[in-house]
C-alpha cells in the first residue's frame, strides 16, 4: 500500500516559505495580477488612524452606534495599507503590501474563538455542543430562565439571544444590527423583544464576548496562551501577534487575575496580527485542521464549524460560508471565510487548496475581488 506524504506546509521562518509562480500554481498570471491591482486600488475608506477628524472611532461610525455602551475600552492602533497573500498548495503564489505588519483585525477574532471552541471540545471541556452553557460556566450569566436554555452551539452560531451585560456592555447595544454593504443600522441599539434561544440570528458582539469569557472559564488560562500553545506555535506563526482585552475585562480565576479577550475591535482591543499569520491559520482550517502530519483541529470539528446554521444559511460557527441565500455558484461550494470590519478577510477554498488573505479592502469590493480571483483560477 502506497503512503502519501503530507501536503506542503511552510516552515516557521517566513524567509523560507516557498513561492510558486502563478502559472505553475494553475493561475492565469495576467488575471491574478488584475485581481491584486483591484485589491490595491480599492483600499478601505477607513482613515489610517481609525479615528475620523471629528474624533469619532471608525467602528462607532460604521455601525451608527451611540448611547451608554459606546466607550472605547481597548487599545486602538493605526492601521497599515492594503496587503495580502494568495496561497496555492500552501505556497505563496502572490503577495502585496506589508504582510508582516500586525494590525487590528476586528471580527476575524470571532473565527479564532471558534477554533478555540474546537480545542475545548477535543479536550472534553465541551462534551456536547447542545449542552446548556450554564451547566459548566458558574456565575450569574446563565441564571435566568431565558439564559439557562442557551447552548454552546447557539453561542457559536450567534443565535443565543442571551440577555444581559458583561464588562459594562449590554447585549442591547447590538439589537437590530445589520452588517455588510447597504446595512441599515438606523435602529441599532433599540431594544427588541428577545426570541427563544436558537431561533433567531443576530450579529452581536456582546454575546461573542460572553462566549470568550465562557471559554476562559473552561480553560482557566488566558485564551491567548491557549491559542499560542495549541495552534499558533504548532503552525509556525510569528511571535508578533497579540490579543488585547478591555481595561475592565479582567477577572479573578483560581487566584489569578486574567484578562478576558473580545471577539473583535468593536470597542478597541481584539486580535492584532499579520497577514502572514492569518494565512497559516487559513491553511490549517482549509485542510480540515491538519498541519502537515499534525492534526491541530479535529477534521470532524472543522466540518461542524463550516456547516450552515439553521438560523442563517451562510454562517457556521463564527465563520461565513458560500451557502444558503448568499451562495455564489461560480465560487466553490466548500469556500468559507473569516471576516472583519475594515475589511479584513481569510478566504479558504479547500477543494482548490487556495487560501487568500486580504487586509484593508473596501467592503463594497470584496465580492468583486473574489470574482477576479476565480477568473484567475485555471
Amino acid at each position: 500500500m502506497t503512503q502519501t506524504s503530507p501536503a506542503y506546509v511552510p516552515p516557521s521562518d517566513f524567509a523560507q516559505w516557498e513561492h510558486i509562480a502563478p502559472e505553475a500554481a494553475g493561475f492565469n498570471a495576467q488575471s491574478l495580477d488584475a485581481a491584486i491591482a483591484f485589491a490595491k486600488g480599492h483600499e478601505s475608506q477607513w482613515p489610517r488612524s481609525l479615528y475620523y477628524p471629528d474624533g469619532k472611532y471608525v467602528g462607532l461610525v460604521e455601525w451608527n452606534e451611540k448611547g451608554p455602551w459606546s466607550a472605547i475600552v481597548g487599545p486602538v492602533r493605526e492601521r497599515g495599507g492594503p496587503a495580502g497573500l494568495i496561497l496555492k498548495g500552501g505556497r505563496i503564489a502572490a503577495e502585496w503590501g506589508d504582510t508582516a505588519r500586525a494590525d487590528m483585525t476586528f471580527s476575524i477574532a470571532k473565527s479564532y474563538l471558534s477554533i478555540l471552541a474546537g480545542i475545548a471540545q477535543a479536550d472534553g471541556l465541551i462534551p456536547d455542543m447542545d449542552a446548556p452553557v450554564g451547566a459548566s460556566v458558574p456565575g450569574p450569566y446563565f441564571e435566568s430562565a431565558h439564559n439557562a436554555q442557551i447552548t454552546w452551539r447557539q453561542l457559536l452560531q450567534q443565535s443565543s439571544e442571551w440577555d444581559g451585560t458583561i464588562f459594562e456592555k449590554s447585549d442591547q447595544v447590538d439589537h437590530n444590527r445589520q452588517i455588510g454593504p447597504g446595512a441599515d443600522n438606523s435602529r441599532k441599539g433599540e431594544r427588541r423583544e428577545l426570541k427563544t434561544p436558537g431561533s433567531f440570528y443576530e450579529y452581536n458582539d456582546v454575546r461573542v464576548n460572553l462566549l470568550s469569557y465562557c471559554l476562559l472559564s473552561l480553560f482557566r488560562r488566558p485564551l491567548p496562551d491557549v491559542l499560542r500553545e495549541r495552534v499558533m506555535d504548532p503552525i509556525g506563526a510569528s511571535t508578533g501577534w497579540e490579543w488585547q482585552g478591555y481595561s475592565n475585562s479582567f477577572v479573578e480565576m483560581d487566584g489569578q487575575r486574567i484578562q478576558s479577550v473580545p471577539g473583535g475591535g468593536h470597542w478597541g482591543g481584539g486580535l492584532f496580527i499579520s497577514a502572514q499569520d492569518h494565512a497559516r491559520v487559513g491553511l490549517m482550517a482549509a485542510r480540515g485542521g491538519a498541519w502537515g502530519a499534525q492534526q491541530v483541529l479535529s477534521p470532524a470539528y472543522v466540518a461542524e464549524m463550516t456547516t450552515p446554521s439553521p438560523t442563517l444559511g451562510n454562517y457556521g460557527y463564527l465563520w461565513w460560508l458560500n451557502a444558503g441565500a448568499a451562495h455564489r455558484p461560480h465560487v466553490p461550494a466548500d469556500a468559507f471565510f473569516a471576516l472583519g470590519a475594515g475589511v479584513n478577510v481569510i478566504w479558504c477554498a479547500p477543494s482548490l487548496d487556495v487560501v487568500a488573505v486580504l487586509r484593508w479592502i473596501d467592503k463594497s469590493a470584496l465580492d468583486a475581488f473574489i470574482d477576479r480571483l476565480m477568473a484567475a483560477v485555471g
